[in-house]
């Protein structure tokens, strides 16, 4: 029975390798990034306490929401993307520039179907660079007659030293709904954002661009989003921590959630057609700026259905 449970662990990690200690590690439940590191320095909060039985959705890394985010009468809260096993579509293969990609996939099935019952299809292309991590999802809506709607967000957690310290910047003049304030509707008026307090707060309209500051080592990352119109900035601090079996109550000053997403305004996806959306993360120490010349072009490059 442990050989069984070992054997099964062993197939639901995909391993992305760059070599110099930079990698990224992917569990198919949910297709959720649960490492990645640089130079041997991890970027991603993943929680000791955090469940990975295969069911629960995992605490930390990564999670990818879909279809739903927030709370849904429908099914679980944050949709069913991120609980359910993805399919490895493409595994890992290094390209010509030493980068290395994988492909995964999720299709609507009967465990799907039984919550929201329309035909999609996913299609998540992971690249791995030298200090940069790229995300490029496409949803395509196969159906010849229906159309649907869905709530998108990437759930990074980021891994800091200690969160009181850290700066996000591009959110100035944003107006965001604040969850712990009866999600009233408020507008940011600090040039740059610091946490010091439960906090959960969807920004709306924002900038393709945010840095955050004092994140591992004492350094910056970038995050650089396209077709992702709201940032989510979340922190449970110590009460809500306590609230949650799979979060230590000791564990909120070392992470940081800076989440990409469509929140507010969901998308409509019409019959036959596919929507398109990407995010670059970053880590670097002195001013730099992503060459994104290219980028978006690269969407299409990856297949959204066969």
């Amino acid at each position: 029975m442990a050989t069984t449970a070992a054997a099964m662990a062993a197939t639901s990690v995909v391993v992305l390798d760059r070599g110099n200690n930079t990698t990224c590690t992917i569990n198919l439940h949910g297709a959720t990034v649960v490492s990645w590191r640089v130079n041997n320095q991890e970027q991603l909060f993943v929680s000791k306490l955090a469940s990975f039985d295969g069911k629960k959705a995992i605490r930390g890394g990564i999670p990818f929401v879909f279809p739903q985010f927030g709370a849904w009468s429908f099914g679980p809260q944050h949709g069913f993307a991120r609980i359910t096993r993805w399919h490895l579509e493409r595994p890992p293969e290094r390209l010509h520039n030493g980068d290395v990609e994988a492909i995964f996939s999720l299709m609507d099935n009967d465990f799907t179907r039984s919550i929201w019952n329309y035909q999609f299809r996913i299609s998540y292309r992971l690249i791995l660079r030298e200090k940069e991590l790229h995300f490029h999802i496409g949803v395509y809506n196969p159906s010849k007659e229906l159309s649907f709607t869905f709530n998108m967000l990437l759930h990074t957690y980021l891994k800091v030293p200690d969160v009181r310290r850290c700066q996000i910047t591009g959110l100035q003049g944003c107006h965001f709904i604040d969850k712990t304030r009866e999600n009233s509707l408020y507008q940011e008026g600090r040039e740059v954002v610091t946490v010091n307090e439960w906090t959960d707060r969807i920004y709306q309209h924002t900038p393709q661009e945010h840095v955050i500051t004092n994140v591992v080592s004492g350094r910056k990352m970038r995050l650089h989003k396209y077709n992702f119109p709201d940032t989510v900035i979340w922190n449970p601090w110590i009460d809500r921590s306590r609230e949650m079996s799979d979060f230590g109550d000791d564990e909120f000053p070392n992470m940081l959630c800076v989440e990409a997403g469509n929140v507010t305004s969901p998308v409509i996806l019409l019959p036959g057609t596919a929507f398109e959306a990407s995010q670059i993360l970053q880590q670097f120490k002195c001013p730099y700026t992503i060459n994104s010349k290219n980028w978006r072009g690269k969407l299409t490059a990856f297949p959204l259905y066969d």
